[in-house]
């Protein structure tokens, strides 16, 4: 007849078994933590550098190339591939200041260079055709892949000519990205391209990453936002313990853009923060321009 496991040897039998898979926890391999992100780079002079000031008037275009005549500003920014030494030559002729823009935190895939991109540093799409957000961490490698494709775009901008440069998309970590970015990561990320920037004797503009602005302004020299006032998070005032004015008490200009809000809405609230507003069409394309001063 068969045997009934008394109660006793119920006990005994589950004991072991706890006790076993309490030695297999314990003899695996325990997950390892993510590196450090280093150090920040001290911030890099800038010697030589442009340096606008406070009150620099000027123009955005990106959907095309711009060409003579030109609006009576100071200061263009333009997309760095599609304008070549001629163009910002041509800017410099008129008496105005050449930008380089360049996606700094984001993969472009009719770039030129996006062949060069490593497939593991390729992250989850961005909401633009065409563009996917980047591993930002990968830049603190040695031998890292994707700081020899940003400098030699900053070279590139140098070799046109340009004054300046302008980093866009330099907050994924405040995004879904695909990565587990953190502020540390951005930091690190923003600072190293800032300073290459001073390198090759360009000064460079903030764009994005809001929040760490008091961590950022010693590496920049100068900000570009759009649509705080529309958002209501241009002031210190108005977020807590980061804003643009921050970069205006130092001495460094805001060039701030609107889409959506009328001129008689924002302007005199960039002038009383003596930003540097204008109203652009969301392309960029140079049909609408109307700045606050």
């Amino acid at each position: 007849m068969p045997l009934t496991p008394s109660p006793k040897r119920i006990a005994a039998a589950a004991a072991g078994l706890a006790l076993a898979a309490a030695a297999a926890v314990a003899a695996a391999p325990a997950a390892s933590a993510a590196p450090a992100t280093p150090s920040l780079p001290s911030p890099a002079a800038c010697n030589g550098c442009w340096q606008p000031s406070l009150q620099t008037s000027w123009n955005w275009v990106l959907s095309t190339v711009p060409s003579a005549p030109f609006r009576n500003v100071q200061m263009y920014d333009v997309d760095g591939f599609n304008n070549s030494a001629a163009n910002v030559s041509a800017l410099h002729s008129a008496g105005i200041k050449a930008v380089c823009y360049l996606s700094a935190g984001t993969y472009e895939n009719w770039r030129p260079d996006a062949s060069q991109f490593p497939s593991a540093v390729l992250g989850s799409g961005n909401g633009w055709p065409g563009e996917k957000w980047l591993d930002v961490r990968e830049i603190q490698k040695s031998g890292s892949a994707l700081r020899k494709i940003m400098d030699a775009r900053l070279d590139m901008c140098r070799q046109k000519g340009f004054d300046m440069v302008e980093l866009d998309n330099v907050d994924g970590y405040t995004n879904s990205t695909g990565f587990p970015l953190t502020a540390a990561d951005q930091l690190y990320f923003n600072a190293t391209l800032a300073n290459d920037s001073h390198a090759r004797g360009m000064s460079v503009l903030q764009k994005n990453d809001n929040e760490q602005i008091p961590q950022l302004l010693p590496y920049f020299d100068g900000a570009l936002n759009e649509q705080c006032n529309q958002y209501k998070e241009c002031t210190t005032a108005q977020n807590g313990d980061y804003g643009y004015d921050q970069y205006v008490a130092a001495g460094k200009p805001v060039f701030q853009a609107e889409y959506k809000l009328s001129t008689s809405s924002f302007c005199s609230k960039d002038n009383a923060n003596d930003f540097n507003g204008v109203r652009f069409d969301i392309n960029l394309d140079d049909k609408t321009f109307q700045p606050c001063r």
